[in-house]
């Protein structure tokens, strides 16, 4: 049977769709606000280049040369201790895991898309209000569009990789980049545009600490799609003697251009209609919302434009976090798409409701363990454990599990004399840098 194989633009469009997700959009401005912006912003940028390129490289050529599921792969490459190698393809739970609460999130944004169209929250108070009464009482409205975005997702990945996956994002990433620039634009003839780029780009060292930097690793990790398995996969349908190294860069560059974008058409709307940048993920959902009600029906239409690209991203996304596992059974058990499609999307969507109940009065007691709902541990496990321990993996799997030769074969003629950095960052920079992002994250440090 042939296997079916991306494009060079369809990888590059799919690997970027697979990282240009909510934290793009939603996450890294919040994020970059609670941090003081410009300081925070360089902090990222310098995590993207020195520990998330190499990682995304690391990720691609593991599934270039092991053209299967990832476990497969990791089984497969390992000269020695095949069977606890193979372990480290298990990485693709997180992007499933990840699904329990992303699918929750893109149907908030499906609700968003209708409430632009027929009544913008006057107000921040307003819209707070609106947010908190879908997120803790309107059970049915959440469960609606949860599912929406459930069917959606399945029915995309059940398509295939040429039929499905490439498909749309050949249409949603280049759609969702017209958009954002298109608002951009606008947000450049706007008075606060100077404001916004003197906060993104002017950094206050004052509010960077180590909890800056481990935050800014783990949101590179969040927003690259590393070490969840989604790159991997898309690499092993890579054609043969495709260039990593390019494909890593455009990926990498596509997904920080439209972060710092976002950012920057973003907190010029809060500038110029909110008052200044707000903080917290209510960001997008509350502070917003009540800033497009000020610029008017072009307030309403930017709204509707604005959420459109955000279920994009988060659909892009969502598709490239189920396939590691689909991929997997498929391999390993034989199942057909369909039956590994259903199995997973079924997986997320219900556990997907006890994370969308763990938000709910009446049952958030009872699903709230510690100072976190459900929700929250999903979201914190995965962004805390499972996503550096992943990288992590790569790292030492490629630097020291794999054949120095057959990584060379391969990354030098690329590289050229670049490779010996990249592969002593990999053996001995990247997987510190895991190590200490882990524990803090987990409060150890």
């Amino acid at each position: 049977m042939k296997i079916a194989r991306f494009s060079r633009i369809g990888f590059i469009l799919a690997a970027a769709g697979s990282a240009v997700g909510l934290g793009n959009i939603w996450k890294f401005p919040y994020i970059a606000g609670e941090f003081g912006g410009g300081a925070f912003v360089l902090v990222y940028l310098f995590t993207v280049l020195l520990i998330g390129f190499s990682i995304m490289i690391a990720e691609m050529l593991i599934g270039y040369l092991g053209r299967k599921d990832t476990v497969t792969s990791f089984e497969e490459l390992a000269p020695k201790n095949k069977g606890m190698w193979k372990y480290g393809g298990f990485q693709g739970l997180a992007g499933l895991f990840i699904m329990i609460f992303y699918s929750v999130v893109i149907g908030w944004i499906f609700n968003y898309i209708v409430t632009s169209i027929f009544s913008l929250p006057a107000t921040v108070e307003e819209a707070e209000i609106t947010f908190t009464t879908m997120l803790h009482t309107d059970f049915i409205t959440q469960l609606f569009y949860h599912t929406v975005a459930f069917i959606w997702i399945t029915y995309v990945v059940n398509k295939g990789i040429k039929g499905g996956i490439e498909k749309l994002n050949m249409i949603l990433m280049p759609t969702l980049m017209l958009i954002l620039l298109g608002m951009f634009i606008y947000a450049t003839t706007l008075g606060a545009f100077s404001q916004a780029l003197e906060f993104m780009f002017s950094p206050d060292w004052s509010k960077i600490d180590s909890n800056a930097f481990v935050t800014a690793v783990g949101h590179a990790f969040f927003t690259l799609s590393l070490g969840m398995g989604a790159i991997m996969t898309y690499s092993a349908s890579l054609e043969k003697h495709s260039n990593i190294v390019k494909n890593a860069f455009w990926v990498v560059f596509l997904d920080t251009s439209i972060a710092i974008v976002a950012g920057l058409m973003l907190f010029t709307f809060l500038y110029q209609y909110g008052g200044g940048p707000a903080k917290g993920p209510g960001l997008v959902f509350i502070s917003l919302p009540a800033a497009f009600y000020e610029m008017g029906i072009i307030g309403n239409i930017f709204a509707v434009l604005f959420f459109i690209a955000l279920a994009f991203a988060g659909l892009t996304s969502s598709v490239s976090l189920v396939e590691p596992m689909v991929q997997y059974f498929i391999d390993r058990f034989k199942w057909s798409r369909l039956k590994s499609s259903l199995s997973m999307g079924l997986f997320f969507y219900l556990v997907g409701i006890i994370a969308l109940l763990s938000n709910i009065e009446g049952f958030q007691e009872a699903l709230t363990w510690g100072d976190k709902s459900f929700f929250d541990w999903v979201d914190y496990v995965t962004a805390a454990i499972m996503l550096p321990a992943g990288g992590l993996v790569m790292a030492l799997f490629i630097g020291f599990a794999v054949e120095k030769s057959r990584v060379e074969a391969v990354m030098r003629p690329q590289l050229r004399g670049a490779f010996e950095i990249w592969y002593f960052s990999l053996r001995y920079i990247t997987p510190v840098a895991m190590f200490i992002v882990m524990l803090s994250l987990m409060g150890a440090i």
